[in-house]
């Protein structure tokens, strides 16, 4: 067991697992991680999906079914994808009894398809809400603009969400007044307050790569010496907005009827830079109540070598606004990078879901 991740736990940081595949289900290997290396919790996306779906053959014996009952390639992409998220949600039920239902949490998202219709987004979230039927499953539903009122719906309806896909720590904020005024609304309904769950996926590693692209168009020594700092400084001062919700009036008074917090949740957290160390974004952001979801290779990293000392978040707010100052003095336009990365993030998703169809699609043909 190692002593960085059990460390990193100590320190009231969640450790997710940023994967899922049939073949980690079948082998026992998502067990191992939980016993293993403090795994509580797992997030997919049509990425990952995709990728399970091109490797080895879990999937041809339920692909074959599918082809023999004739269904369309949606219907298909839907019934693979919630059986792996049953099924892993089944293993990480332990953990979620004994976290009280904090963690133990399975994501599954939206067709990122519909990442600009709100009455869409929400209506596949009730369909993948029931279609999964396991009180640990989390339903990601992405932080646009159109997704905001579908998130309060969603909360609203007794639905746990996973906020997905938040750079700007304004959409940040209208992500926190989502989640409120849902809860605000489940509480009109009578809804038990203690059953409806959310994190928020402040995504990290994107926002250094677009920053970082900039900087060195820019050429300055003082902007390559910014290089590497904004995602950890645009994370922090996402907690920072979060403490000052969670001490305000509106989130006391939900609490008192026995609401839970919306966990921050840090994502995209395997660095993409190989210039910078590769536990970066873990052991940069470390601070009780939040998630830290990692692909392997970032999880075996910080097993491994990971620098777990205490709080890297909340001593360091002042150092955050002044990396975030120095950024716009060397030219960097915040408003202009968080669009930008917003815009990729969706079409990226869309990409992988159309490839992830693609890849079904042929499988169906094989089987017939």
């Amino acid at each position: 067991m190692s002593e960085n991740l059990k460390g990193l736990s100590e320190q009231g940081v969640s450790i997710w697992l940023d994967d899922i595949s049939r073949e980690r289900l079948r082998t026992g290997d998502l067990e191992t991680l939980i016993r293993d290396k403090h795994v509580v919790g797992v997030t997919s996306n049509p990425t990952i999906f995709a990728s399970a779906l091109s490797k080895g053959d879990a999937y041809d014996g339920q692909t074959r079914d599918l082809a023999t009952r004739g269904v369309d390639v949606g219907e298909a992409v839907r019934s693979i994808t919630t059986y792996d998220i049953r099924w892993a949600a089944d293993v990480l039920r332990p953990a979620f009894d004994a976290s009280d239902g904090v963690d133990g949490r399975v994501s599954i998202e939206v067709d990122p398809r519909l990442a600009k219709d709100t009455a869409k987004t929400i209506a596949e979230a009730r369909a993948l809400w029931w279609l999964v039927d396991r009180p640990n499953v989390f339903i990601k539903i992405p932080a646009t603009v159109e997704g905001l009122p579908a998130i309060t719906m969603a909360i609203a309806e007794g639905i746990s969400v996973n906020v997905t896909l938040i750079f700007s720590l304004e959409r940040y904020r209208a992500v926190m007044n989502a989640w409120l005024t849902g809860l605000e609304l489940a509480k009109d309904k009578g809804l038990d307050l203690s059953k409806i769950e959310s994190v928020a996926s402040f995504f990290v590693s994107r926002f250094d790569t677009e920053i970082d692209k900039r900087l060195e168009k820019i050429g300055t020594p003082e902007a390559l010496g910014l290089r590497g700092q904004a995602a950890v400084a645009n994370a922090r001062l996402a907690f920072a907005a979060y403490e000052e919700v969670i001490a305000g009036s509106r989130w006391q008074a939900l609490e008192s009827a026995g609401a839970r917090p919306q966990r921050p949740l840090w994502a995209s957290t395997g660095t993409k830079n190989a210039e910078y160390p590769d536990t970066l974004y873990v052991d940069q952001l470390v601070t009780s109540g939040t998630v830290n979801t990692m692909p392997e290779k970032t999880l075996d990293a910080v097993a491994d070598h990971g620098k777990i000392d205490g709080d890297t978040v909340r001593p360091f707010y002042e150092d955050a606004w002044n990396t975030m100052a120095a950024l716009k003095q060397a030219g960097i336009d915040y408003d202009d990078v968080v669009r930008v990365l917003e815009d990729e993030g969706v079409d990226k998703f869309i990409a992988s879901w159309n490839e992830l169809l693609a890849t079904v699609e042929s499988e169906l043909r094989k089987a017939v």
